[in-house]
């Protein structure tokens, strides 16, 4: 994801945060919260997967950095919150809840078996044996260099103590937090949430109710609990169409039918189905594998779809392929039933060789549309996101801990996370397609644009070409204030409708302001 800057309201929140640092000078509790809100706005933007039990949330997490890094089985290491970080070399550390350390053993099995971290034999950095709090994991990784991704055990686990690690890294409610204000003030672990999603069920739904009500996404109002922004993946996408060729054109009207709920309550701006076996399986594509695709391609339909009619019967040795079981069980484990017939597909229809393979399996496989979105939602919006998450640590910090020259800063604090327009924006880009916005398809899209819904940058707002000139951005700009000020005047218009009316027109302000002033206007100046 790319990272776009918005240095005022980062600023702004790196002066509130010294302001209180200074105010608890002699307090070690809070001046440690504090020192964590400032390194978090200079640090990447902090992405949380979450979702129920075996969603698909690991190997989602290794299509995105393209390499094979979290441990996909079901071992004890996916019981816990693992962090994701860029790092010079390969390491893994297990912290305790008392911050003491041990570094963890990675292995790697044979075959198809990915990494494994090995939790049952730690040495910690002081005496006494400790549970695992948390898992650390810093790997030399394009995709973590402005992103850091928590990967977090399942949400539907049936041990509750599993189940609220999750939430108290994205949803830490405030009974908890007063409960324990003496010694710890619950704040968000991450700034933007990846919901991964097999079936919309009751559990998923509580979930992304509790962030939303923490973000004031159906109120408007300031946020003192979950992140901003959530996105929802239809994961395993594959498997909703039982492997077929057309499992993705399946897994889109699943999709679609989840987007039509979850956006219309507001719970996610927008959801993807993603096939991430597939995905991961693609970028880390070998020669051997190609191999045995091309060979299967010249096998007859006919014969070749009996073989396939699982993984299981595609793996017998008796059953007579131009390839190995072993090699055929591989291919079964890593690529899916789906993947298996599409690579066979692929190559009768022309592809003929391993990278053209390898890029088209990618694109079928959903993770470059999630991408984009990625980047849109959060990476373009990366310092907005991470200064709400900072600002809500403030304020939790500031309420937890009164009676310090600290308090006066608490108004402003509360102020930035209400009317802050980016924050509007991503809160607005929640709630497009709720039954309460009394608005024409046409004007709602035109809306979902200029809030940046497609990009914050100034042509994307304003629906045009990358190459228009700053005339033409500017005529539509200043066309756009004036539409969406007088429709916001409209006296029938609701109290949602009529805020939502006066966001698009500041986004369109904010967009014209980021444009060279007119000729005449600098002429004027001189």
């Amino acid at each position: 994801m790319t990272t776009r800057v918005a240095p005022g309201i980062v600023v702004e929140a790196h002066g509130l945060v010294d302001a209180a640092r200074q105010a608890f000078a002699r307090e070690p509790r809070p001046r440690a919260l504090l020192a964590d809100c400032a390194r978090r706005l200079d640090q990447p933007l902090r992405v949380a997967l979450a979702g129920s039990l075996k969603a698909g949330k690991s190997t989602l997490l290794n299509s995105l950095v393209g390499q094979d890094i979290a441990p996909t089985d079901a071992t004890e290491c996916t019981r816990v919150v693992t962090w994701y970080r860029n790092g010079p070399t390969p390491s893994v550390t297990a912290y305790a809840p008392d911050g003491a350390a041990a570094n963890v053993v990675v292995r790697r099995g044979g075959g198809t078996h990915g990494l494994t971290f090995d939790l049952q034999r730690l040495n910690w950095n002081a005496p006494g044996p400790r549970e695992v709090d948390h898992l650390e994991v810093e790997w030399p990784a394009a995709a973590l260099a402005h992103t850091t991704i928590i990967d977090t055990p399942g949400t539907s686990s049936l041990s509750r103590e599993v189940s609220r690690r999750t939430a108290r890294l994205l949803t830490p409610d405030d009974e908890d937090a007063e409960a324990a204000a003496a010694e710890h003030v619950a704040v968000p672990g991450a700034d933007a949430v990846v919901y991964l999603l097999r079936r919309l069920d009751a559990t998923d739904i509580r979930f992304l109710e509790r962030i939303g009500a923490g973000t004031g996404a159906r109120q408007g109002g300031s946020s003192l609990a979950g992140p901003l922004g959530v996105v929802g993946v239809v994961s395993r996408a594959d498997e909703i169409g039982a492997g077929r060729i057309d499992a993705l054109d399946s897994a889109r009207d699943v999709a679609s039918r989840f987007a039509t709920e979850l956006e219309r309550t507001g719970l996610c701006q927008a959801v993807i189905p993603v096939a991430g076996l597939l995905a991961f399986a693609a970028a880390t594509l070998r020669q051997q594998e190609f191999a045995a695709f091309q060979a299967l391609a010249g096998v007859s339909v006919d014969e070749l779809t009996a073989a396939l009619l699982s993984a299981d019967r595609f793996a017998r040795a008796d059953i007579p392929l131009p390839v190995p079981p072993e090699l055929r069980a591989q291919l079964a484990e890593r690529f899916g039933m789906f993947g298996i017939r599409m690579a066979v597909t692929l190559i009768r229809l022309g592809v003929r060789d391993s990278a053209t393979l390898a890029a088209e399996l990618t694109a079928r496989s959903g993770v470059d549309e999630l991408r984009s979105v990625l980047d849109v939602q959060f990476g373009q919006r990366a310092d907005q996101l991470k200064a709400h998450s900072a600002l809500t640590a403030l304020a939790r910090v500031l309420t937890a801990y009164p009676g310090t020259s600290a308090d006066q800063l608490l108004p402003r604090v509360r102020t930035l996370l209400a009317d802050v327009h980016g924050f509007a924006e991503l809160r607005l880009l929640g709630r497009l397609r709720t039954d309460e916005l009394t608005l024409p398809p046409a004007d709602l899209a035109e809306l979902h644009r200029l809030i940046g819904g497609s990009g914050i940058a100034p042509h994307l707002r304003l629906g045009l070409p990358a190459d228009a000139g700053h005339e033409a951005q500017r005529a539509q700009a200043v066309a756009a204030v004036r539409k969406w000020r007088e429709r916001g005047r409209h006296p029938l218009a609701d109290q949602l409708t009529t805020l939502a009316c006066q966001t698009a027109a500041r986004s369109a302000e904010g967009t014209l302001s980021m444009l060279p002033p007119a000729p005449e206007m600098r002429m004027g100046r001189r």
